[in-house]
């Protein structure tokens, strides 16, 4: 059995919970198959509680949800007992707090509601009757214990967190379930059995993310460019037909969010909302799209940011889903022909020879770097307080100017900004005269463009170091390695 790996934090809120002497109300959300369930059931199946715990069903309408409540609350409450039939979510939450009353008085009563967003059918006045019932019995009762839990991350924070109506300021614990990290990524697959070094999890991090229910699929005795293939590249391979089943899953409009994906994921810098609505057609507009963006991000797809030294201002996208990025470039523009037949092996090592490939590592890398930036502070010995940003500078058509482009960059406190060049390689990274004069001529581009006069230092982020010479010397500041990402 896999034990709980990693959330030190989650677990902590959670024992908190349990050993709490009044009534708790947790929310529980991320993306989808993040780890949440398994969360929840790994923590309480060896606990001294009552574990009541439903899970919605997507697209099941109201009688099918109150159905499935009701055989729960029978083999929960009265030892598998056939409960009546009941027609609605207060005749349902009523029996719920009947049955309290025959539970042992010294036992907490975890009420786990999985994928609340599916059971909450439209025009069922679900949230309506939890709002009631939470208020008017089971918040004085401090046996209970509340958790709602959805892969519908906006749902969660619009209708719960963040309401304001009769659930208002009701929750007291919250828990945002994110990916793995590198490191926990190594810890899980120990967990396994898989024990890979570092640079094999990087490769198999860059397809899967952090994501718990991708990872388990992984073989003993397999690189991660098999277990890649297996995933990705194969006739029934899992990760083949994952992106229609995310979206399908969490919107209703599924196509509309991934065609907003698709056009985010064809600028490797992120893309301004305005031109963003203009690539995807006149009918892109307004609050409707401004919505979807804002459910995409906290779903994890995308990102949102503001450039702070860009002279065109506004929110920018960019996509952050690790599988997200995988599949745009690699699976979809072959997946008609992998559902027919499987990749073979000599193609897939050919792929891998290419170009295109060395430069989607490096793009790749990017984001693995973006989503480690507490790791790259703490290895830069960089203040949290300094602002984390990207910058590009494009001229305008026959202007002699050169453009540049800045990987990273860290807009500290204490009067200096720290660029950081990231490059993939899978050795020591040479840095040659020719790359410092480069640089240099960055450096220049982005004093005059941004106007600071700020100290700038450089860093260099690489995947096995630098190799010693003397322009390393010259030039660097200071050096990530692909070691010190996977570091607390």
């Amino acid at each position: 059995m896999i034990n709980i790996v990693g959330r030190q934090e989650e677990v902590k809120i959670l024992q908190q919970m349990l050993s709490s002497d009044m009534s708790e109300f947790l929310c529980l959300y991320g993306r989808r198959r993040v780890g949440k369930t398994f969360l929840i059931r790994e923590f309480f199946q060896n606990e001294d509680a009552v574990f009541f715990n439903v899970t919605g069903a997507k697209d099941a309408p109201m009688m099918e949800q109150l159905k499935h409540f009701m055989s729960e609350q029978g083999r929960v409450f009265y030892h598998g007992a056939k409960l009546q039939t009941v027609k609605n979510w207060d005749d349902a939450f009523n029996a719920l707090t009947q049955a309290f009353v025959a539970s042992p008085i010294n036992k907490p009563i975890i009420l786990f509601f999985d994928e609340l967003p599916w059971m909450a059918t439209k025009r069922s006045r679900l949230l309506q009757n939890l709002d009631y019932y939470w208020n008017q019995h089971w918040s004085r009762d401090q046996r209970i214990k509340l958790i709602v839990c959805g892969s519908s991350a906006s749902w969660i924070l619009h209708k719960i967190v963040r309401d304001k109506g009769g659930l208002y300021n009701r929750m007291t614990r919250e828990i945002h379930l994110e990916p793995f990290n590198l490191l926990e990524v190594k810890s899980f697959l120990n967990s396994m059995g898989v024990n890979l070094n570092n640079q094999q999890i990087l490769l198999l991090y860059m397809v899967t993310g952090g994501i718990p229910y991708y990872l388990i699929r992984a073989e003993k005795g397999l690189t991660a460019i098999q277990l890649i293939e297996k995933l990705a590249f194969s006739k029934k391979g899992f990760l083949l037909k994952e992106f229609d089943n995310l979206f399908g899953s969490l919107f209703d409009d599924d196509e509309v969010y991934a065609d907003i994906v698709r056009a985010i994921g064809k600028y490797r810098y992120g893309i301004g909302q305005q031109e963003l609505f203009n690539a995807l057609g006149k009918h892109a507009q307004g609050g409707a799209y401004s919505k979807k963006l804002k459910n995409l991000e906290e779903t994890g797809f995308i990102m949102s940011y503001v450039p702070i030294f860009h002279k065109e201002k506004g929110v920018y996208y960019r996509i952050t889903d690790e599988y997200t990025l995988f599949y745009l470039k690699w699976i979809e523009p072959l997946r008609k022909n992998l559902q027919k037949i499987a990749l073979s092996p000599g193609n897939w090592q050919e792929m891998q020879n290419s170009p295109e490939w060395n430069s989607w590592l490096g793009y790749a890398f990017e984001n693995v770097c973006y989503n480690h930036l507490p790791a790259i502070r703490k290895a830069l010995h960089i203040s949290p307080t300094a602002i984390a940003d990207s910058w590009r500078y494009t001229p305008r058509k026959h202007d002699e100017e050169k453009g540049a482009q800045i990987d990273l960059l860290f807009d500290r406190k204490d009067g200096a900004i720290t660029i950081c060049e990231i490059k993939y390689s899978t050795k020591p990274y040479v840095i040659t005269k020719e790359y410092v004069d480069n640089l240099r001529c960055k450096m220049a581009v982005f004093q005059k463009q941004t106007r600071t006069k700020k100290q700038l230092f450089i860093a260099m982020i690489t995947v096995m170091g630098l190799k010693n010479n003397y322009y390393a010397e010259d030039i660097c500041s200071g050096v990530v390695t692909l070691g010190d990402l996977f570091k607390e």
